[in-house]
């Protein structure tokens, strides 16, 4: 029982005396017999020794790559050993949603500094203390836009998939999703203007895009704040550290996944949304955003500064029904941040510019068509005559995750510092039997 119950017998015996109670059993003896299940379908119980052969015989089945070529959204980056050795401390494994949050000053400085990182990072006034993945932060956002007069929601057609699909599920009864059409792999700025109209909320679009393509951000957010629309930018968070950042680009609100910083590949999750605006935003902006303020002795506390969700205003006030946020996703990435620092982060983005290009030029040496659609950053498609799945077969047969298979003809491919010229080397010999 030790091995899985916190509590020993003496601390059983205890409670139980406490309560006036002779066994546990008697805890319930005002419950009515009928309503106590008469058969539990639970096996009989196992060692710890059997417990762990069974894991051990489960985890077996798993596929370890030595090579991974795959992003799409979420992304194989090198976690430093000290995040994992931090954040897995008991200290830091934070309460999913501390009630009482000025009760925990603890959580509410790593939320704090997490949201003065964020910042720092996309050049934006204002963080929430994150929500829950990049798709949620980019439907938020477009809620945020949306008003009496302006209901109208572009959004590039070049954006991840389940984002889409996620701002249209949350603009559904707000407003209307009108999807933009692109020209080349980007957002074609004559299209864009053609769709402007006096009801347009705002316009979202993705910086690399879902295809790796960057995207001429500065000339979109020039074009809307002309006419008065709000921009929301979808941003990688490695990317942000060598490309122009949402602010230099006339950004109103910027997000994205949290992911890539410091948070392993692991079936889709838990991730992290970050959320930030500029500060004529910030009352629109759902979840928590933590303050710093002094005490009665002087002393440095933090606080929860807004929270405009139905738990503390009027219902038909509230701006989200978001009641939460990823706190331990929040401390990770705090930690993966201030262990890279600056430059670091700076490092990791040219290494992931420097070998997916070198990656692309040795498929196009290799005859493989590899789709031109201007400057990328560490993503980008070729196309394989109908022969996707081949490829991809032949990758794993040697170890090495392959792209993301778009159709039968396209696959995308991602390349992080986390693979070597070497390992590409090897990649490119076996695609190209397929060009």
């Amino acid at each position: 029982m030790s091995t899985y119950f916190p509590h020993t017998q003496k601390d059983i015996d205890e409670m139980l005396k406490a309560c006036n109670a002779s066994s546990l059993d008697d805890l319930y003896a005002d419950v009515p017999k009928d309503l106590f299940a008469k058969k539990l379908n639970i096996p009989e119980g196992k060692t710890e020794q059997e417990i762990l052969d069974q894991f051990e015989e489960l985890a077996s089945k798993n596929v370890v790559y030595k090579t991974i070529l795959k992003g799409a959204g979420s992304y194989h980056h090198y976690i430093p050993p000290v995040v994992k050795a931090l954040s897995s401390k008991a200290e830091f494994v934070t309460a999913y949603t501390p009630y009482q949050a000025e009760m925990s000053q603890g959580i509410l400085k790593i939320f704090f500094e997490y949201q003065t990182m964020i910042c720092n990072l996309l050049e934006m006034d204002v963080s929430n203390a994150s929500v829950y993945n990049g798709s949620s932060a980019a439907a938020e956002a477009a809620i945020m836009c949306i008003d009496r007069k302006r209901k109208k929601v572009i959004v590039a057609n070049e954006i991840k998939p389940d984002t889409l699909k996620t701002i249209k599920t949350y603009v559904d009864g707000h407003g209307e999703v009108v999807v933009l059409e692109t020209e080349d792999g980007k957002v074609d700025i004559q299209n864009l203007e053609k769709e402007l109209s006096d009801d347009t909320a705002c316009v979202y679009l993705e910086q690399p895009n879902y295809f790796g393509s960057i995207e001429d951000a500065k000339k979109v957010g020039d074009i809307l704040k002309e006419k008065g629309i709000k921009f929301v930018m979808g941003v990688n968070p490695i990317a942000m550290a060598i490309l122009k950042t949402p602010r230099e680009c006339g950004a109103d609100i910027a997000v994205g996944e949290g992911q890539p910083l410091g948070m392993p590949l692991s079936f889709g999750g838990p991730y992290l949304g970050f959320m930030t605006c500029l500060e004529k935003e910030v009352r629109k902006m759902p979840g928590r955003i933590v303050g710093k303020t002094k005490d009665a002795e002087g002393n440095d506390a933090y606080v929860l500064t807004l929270q405009a969700r139905e738990q503390h205003i009027r219902r038909e006030r509230a701006l989200s029904n978001i009641c939460s946020n990823q706190a331990l996703c929040a401390l990770t990435a705090t930690i993966y941040l201030a262990a890279l620092g600056k430059e670091g982060l700076k490092d990791v983005a040219n290494a992931c510019v420097d070998l997916s290009h070198y990656f692309a030029s040795e498929l196009k040496k290799a005859n493989v068509c590899v789709v031109d659609k201007g400057e990328f950053f560490h993503e980008f498609v070729t196309i394989t005559k109908s022969r996707a799945r081949d490829v991809l077969k032949a990758l794993k047969e040697e170890n090495i995750l392959g792209g993301h298979l778009l159709d039968n003809d396209e696959i995308l491919w991602c390349t992080t510092e986390m693979v070597d010229k070497k390992d590409l080397d090897k990649a490119v010999e076996i695609i190209s039997r397929f060009a």
